[in-house]
């Protein structure tokens, strides 16, 4: 692969990964404007209506990654990532810009229908546009723009530590703060909507609907003549053995396993619980005896954890294997979690507690968040491969909603 080939390769990989960004960005942005939205519409002291703002959004999660697939293999992975891209922009606006708790929740329904799109087709497009021998790497970009996503939500000031709910209610971060949180994902959703249309169509989907000159002339230029030909012989070789796409397809007995194996492995990256860490920040540290002044700062420490040790995972995957880090990581968070709930437990509070969030966070980051990812992008056949992604990444805001909606009810009732 060339130096020209290589930078198209990662343009395409980036830009396709703005819905990562954005699917980070606007599912841990309902987590920074929390203390704010819910004095302004008043629900502060209801723990189920708090739940509901939180975990709205992926009731539209559900619903966009269950169509995403199906539509995806129907018309192609573009346009239907260039939706996501418009469905981004119609969120931003209407969540910074509405004044009624009902209206806020049905914007968050449509930024959720956006997530799901954006969180199925990213990275399974970019795994069917890149090499096998670099696949996890450029996968995990992915994953890297996740969490950079999470890093940039933090825009308004944090509330003094004395504040009431009424003090921070009438401030400006109370009135306007947390809208610009939202607004300012306008800038690069419009970003990845104009991008989009310069993105290549998926080579294998174009291989599978027939389009063989289509499809030969984009794996030419990623990997140039000889590997474009290698590509299509092996889709040509595999495509005619394998079932037509659709729903029913996926429990015929040569992809039930499959299948099931995607579906645990996306249930499994949600209930390692690293998303109530994530979405309930504020819960969680001032439970560990801080303030809310120093909320935002370990907020900030975690954040840049993620980052780190996710561009660590980026250059280990395709080293160290998939299993052998999902392996790896469910062992070293099963101990983690064992300190964390000591440290609860014992009342051990502060930096302690601190340092613990920050090894769960940068063991995630670097195990479980990338790979999952990785595996259900690649174990599917090409055929059935847009929708069996949806059916995974179902699970996983299926596993994700109950994980953050409950969280709220079992703080409030168990303490």
């Amino acid at each position: 692969m060339n130096a020209h080939s290589k930078f198209f390769l990662f343009f395409i990989a980036l830009a396709s990964a703005m819905g990562g960004f954005l699917f980070g960005y606007d599912w841990v942005v309902i987590g920074g404007a929390k203390p704010f939205y819910e004095q302004f519409f008043e629900i502060a002291d209801n723990p189920y209506m708090q739940g509901w703002a939180m975990s709205s959004a992926l009731i539209g999660c559900l619903v966009g990654a269950l169509i995403a697939g199906k539509f995806s293999d129907r018309f192609g992975r573009k346009p239907i990532l260039i939706l996501a891209a418009a469905l981004f922009i119609c969120t931003s606006l209407g969540t910074g810009l509405c004044n009624s708790f009902t209206m806020f929740n049905v914007f968050r329904l449509i930024g959720g229908f956006a997530i799901g799109i954006a969180s199925s087709l990213s990275p399974m497009y970019i795994a069917e546009i890149s090499p096998s021998d670099v696949r996890g790497r450029f996968v995990s970009i992915n994953q890297l723009t996740i969490v950079l996503g999470i890093l940039a939500w933090l825009i308004a000031e944090p509330v003094a530590e004395d504040a009431t709910g009424e003090m921070i209610r009438l401030s400006w971060n109370g009135q306007w703060g947390w809208r610009w949180m939202f607004l300012a994902m306008i800038v690069p959703a419009a970003l990845f909507f104009v991008v989009g249309f310069f993105l290549p169509e998926s080579p294998r989907w174009l291989a599978t609907v027939g389009r063989r000159d289509a499809a030969l002339q984009v794996f030419d230029r990623i990997g140039g003549r000889e590997y474009a030909l290698a590509e299509m012989r092996e889709i040509e070789h595999t495509v005619p053995a394998e079932p037509q796409g659709g729903f029913k397809t996926l429990l015929s007995p040569s992809l039930r396993n499959v299948l099931v194996i995607g579906i645990v492995l996306a249930m499994f990256q949600q209930w390692c619980g690293i998303n109530v860490i994530f979405n309930y920040a504020q819960e969680i540290f001032m439970a560990a005896g801080y303030g809310v002044s120093d909320v935002l700062m370990n907020i900030v420490i975690t954040g840049i954890t993620n980052v780190v040790f996710t561009v660590l995972a980026m250059f280990v995957v395709d080293k160290w294997g998939r299993k052998k880090l999902m392996m790896l990581g469910a062992f070293a968070l099963t101990v983690i979690y064992a300190f964390m709930g000591a440290a609860y437990y014992f009342h051990v509070s502060g930096l302690p507690l601190l340092i613990i969030v920050v090894l769960a966070i940068a063991c995630y980051a670097m195990t479980l968040a990338p790979v999952m990812w990785v595996i259900i992008s690649e174990i599917f056949p090409n055929r059935v491969r847009g929708v069996a992604m949806s059916v995974a990444t179902f699970a996983l805001w299926a596993a994700c909603f109950i994980l953050t909606y409950t969280f709220p009810i079992l703080n409030h009732s168990l303490g």
